[in-house]
């Protein structure tokens, strides 16, 4: 294996082309695409000037000159697609959700774990400054004890009922496309909850059109979490200490600016940081750094938190009754 991973993206979807253009833009070595379709691959390949162009997935994961292969095919292909890559030989790094279930998650991650490969949740939000500040500022006890997380994903979505957000045969609907990034956040700072309450709204097409959550921890703290794909809210979050508290810009899931505000409103820190692109690269340059230290589990997202996550989303789809096809 080379010093510099040489990835493979697999599939082109419009993820795939602005995790591969965060890529491009940093100095990362793409060497390889696949897609369903030979036209489809060679038009993705000529945008980032890639050198192996694969008209399917397998092509793409026997390809020797790829490390590390890109899974961003809809949520109910992450499983298969992942486990295509594993057994060739190759690290993975799948789009979150991690799968469509607890069920799958672990099974992928059990394989991971016996052809000792990498293979990482693409919750890119975790990696990008801001977030990296914040958890070093509640490391240091600025806040005080950590009582509390409010945050929305809420988006204004297509309501055509073949769009993929809105079919349930694609894993469409609100949780899993966006409450999946609150919910990170929230296992991020608190870990796993101990009780999960959970209400939703649907679509004609049986997809949820709206998530809220409200989760309790052992240490009394509670996070509240809303995901909609038909209003468009502020799409901030504010964490709460008993010292003080973190206000989260929008898009506080992107790269942002945050402050830190002392309960009589005295600011102790404005955060800025400049991010070339969207900020997807460092979730690669974290794959890239594990790999080379030799490991195949992270700490900032363990496949453990993954898979915890994961049992989290079921226990509230069980909850407000939500069910992909298949299961």
């Amino acid at each position: 294996m080379t010093d510099a991973l040489r990835w493979g993206i697999l599939a082109t979807g419009g993820i795939a082309h602005m995790f591969t253009s965060d890529l491009v833009a940093n100095g990362f070595t793409v060497q390889a695409v696949g897609s369903r379709s030979q036209e489809s691959a060679d038009a993705f390949a000529a945008e980032f000037d890639i050198p192996h162009a694969h008209a399917d997935y397998a092509a793409l994961a026997a390809d020797p000159e790829v490390d590390i292969i890109y899974v961003s095919t809809p949520h109910p292909f992450h499983a298969e697609h992942a486990t295509l890559a594993l057994n060739a030989g190759k690290h993975v790094l799948v789009e979150k959700p991690f799968t469509i279930n607890a069920q799958e998650a672990e099974a992928v991650i059990r394989l991971a774990r016996e052809k000792n490969l990498l293979v990482m949740e693409a919750m890119w939000t975790r990696w990008l400054p801001h977030m990296v500040r914040i958890r070093e500022i509640i490391a240091a006890g600025t806040l005080g004890d950590v009582r509390t997380l409010i945050a929305d994903h809420t988006q204004d979505l297509p309501d055509d009922p073949g769009h993929r957000l809105n079919d349930l045969a694609l894993g469409g609907g609100a949780l899993l496309d966006l409450g999946i990034y609150p919910i990170s956040f929230s296992f991020d700072l608190f870990g796993e909850p101990e009780t999960v309450q959970a209400v939703a709204t649907f679509k004609e097409t049986g997809a949820d059109a709206q998530v809220a959550t409200l989760f309790r921890y052992p240490g009394d703290q509670v996070a509240s979490t809303l995901s909609a794909s038909d209003t468009a809210g502020p799409n901030t979050a504010m964490v709460l200490g008993t010292d003080a508290r973190i206000e989260i810009d929008g898009v506080w899931y992107s790269p942002t600016t945050f402050r830190v505000v002392k309960p009589d409103g005295e600011v102790l820190e404005s955060f800025t940081a400049e991010v070339t692109g969207r900020g997807m690269q460092f979730q690669a340059a974290e794959a890239e750094w594990l790999i080379a230290a030799g490991r195949i589990s992270g700490d900032v997202l363990s496949t453990d938190e993954t898979l915890a996550i994961m049992r989290t989303l079921d226990t509230i789809r069980d909850q407000i009754g939500l069910r992909y096809p298949g299961e």
